[in-house]
């Protein structure tokens, strides 16, 4: 918290209009200026939505411009009274917060996001639904480029992934990211387990990856499994297919099933999406306990995992005394 953000909570604390210039002097982000001052940004919304709509870059590039001409608000008014202190600030909060809202519509527009039906109010989801989301509603492979440059100037990115943790979505997965998976697996056969969905396994098809997802469908009330989703539990689905490599992402905390994975002799490597934290997917006792793989992190297919992952991959080595 800066020190112009702990004096200035909201809009009801009595401030002079010289600390909201302090304020906004350091700099504080649309997210936060909005949970400052709701009825302000309510005001700001209706204003600009109309411009966003329409998708124009050419006029919202002038309206910036507009915008960033205006001279701070007067004190005095046309009939020379001065106007209430609240009435000055929030003229000067409304001012920049058009000024910045303008300004992460254009950036979004000018990444390739439709301007159409768009409204500002609603920019979040739809750029969420653009970015991550195929027209019928599928996840898609994202571009990083795309999701490094709009991913900090939504306003709701907080509130994004637990409304997909209901749904049994834990992230998402960059181009780099299934190219990266995709060439790890290569030419050999490759099972996904705890698939869910099965987009991890449909996306890494579209690399050229073959590659066979099952699911014990246990999640049935949240996960809307996929026609290509095999209903096999994992320990079924390693015997059944004998893989050289397996795939898991993000699968359960403490779960009974990943152990199977280094007791099956065809797999050489586990490739393990999965949460920054620990506690939060992953049988980490099994991991630590297995000792017919070396464990590695890849940081460069880590950075693939959106808004944020770790790549684990488990190669097998050699028995003692086995021929190289």
């Amino acid at each position: 918290m800066t020190r112009g953000q702990a004096q200035i909570a909201g809009p009801r604390t009595g401030q002079r209009p010289g600390d909201v210039a302090e304020w906004l002097r350091a700099g504080p982000s649309l997210q936060e200026m909005c949970e400052a001052y709701p009825a302000d940004w309510q005001r700001v919304d209706a204003e600009v939505a109309r411009l966003v709509e329409r998708g124009d870059t050419q006029e919202m590039h002038a309206y910036l411009g507009t915008l960033m001409q205006q001279q701070a608000p007067s004190p005095a008014g046309r009939s020379g009274r001065l106007p209430p202190r609240q009435v000055l600030i929030s003229q000067t909060i409304r001012q920049q917060m058009a000024i910045r809202a303008v300004t992460q519509a254009l950036l979004v527009a000018e990444a390739g996001v439709s301007g159409d039906q768009i409204a500002l109010g609603r920019v979040n989801r739809r750029v969420i639904e653009k970015l991550f989301l195929t027209r019928s509603s599928r996840r898609k492979a994202v571009s990083s480029i795309a999701f490094r440059l709009v991913w900090p100037l939504l306003t709701q990115r907080r509130r994004l992934m637990p409304m997909m943790f209901q749904q049994g979505v834990y992230c998402f997965y960059s181009r780099s990211l299934l190219r990266g998976v995709a060439d790890l697996i290569g030419g050999h056969s490759c099972l996904e387990i705890a698939a869910g969905d099965g987009t991890l396994t449909r996306l890494l098809g579209k690399q050229g990856a073959q590659v066979a997802a099952t699911d014990d469908h246990s999640w049935d009330r949240s996960v809307s499994y996929g026609p290509d989703v095999a209903q096999v539990d994992a320990r079924t689905a390693l015997r059944r297919h004998e893989p050289e490599v397996v795939v898991c992402s993000w699968p359960p905390a403490g779960n009974t099933f990943e152990h199977t994975v280094f007791s099956t002799p065809s797999v050489q490597t586990y490739i393990l999406i999965t949460s920054t934290k620990d506690h939060e997917a992953g049988n980490w006792d099994a991991y630590r306990a297995q000792t017919g793989f070396e464990m590695s992190l890849n940081k460069r297919l880590s950075r693939g995992v959106l808004p944020a992952g770790s790549v684990y991959v488990f190669t097998r080595t050699p028995a003692p005394g086995a021929r190289a």
